[in-house]
């Protein structure tokens, strides 16, 4: 009994190599994907800029200081965005 409950666990206990791969007619998909991008770095360089000019306009009038959490979200989306593929990389890998 003992020896065919080890010989079990020895066999569940094995890996199962697992290598993705993409499906066929994928490639639009990354396509699309690959404009989302685009699009997710030009809005980030969009918010930037709009952050710097409100900024100056908060600076000049003397108003309530947001920008800076404007200029922070930019930058941890940017961040976030451009370092998705990695981290999707890492999960699926191990």
């Amino acid at each position: 009994m003992t020896h065919s409950v080890i010989a079990s666990i020895a066999v569940l206990a094995q890996q199962i190599p697992i290598t993705p791969e993409a499906p066929p007619g994928s490639a639009g998909l990354t396509k699309v994907v690959n404009w989302l991008a685009w699009a997710v770095m030009l809005a980030g360089i969009a918010a930037l800029i709009y952050a710097g000019g409100k900024f100056g306009w908060e600076r000049w009038h003397g108003g309530a200081v947001e920008s800076p959490k404007i200029v922070l979200g930019a930058l941890v989306g940017g961040i976030i965005a451009t370092s998705a593929g990695s981290i999707m990389t890492q999960i699926v890998a191990k």
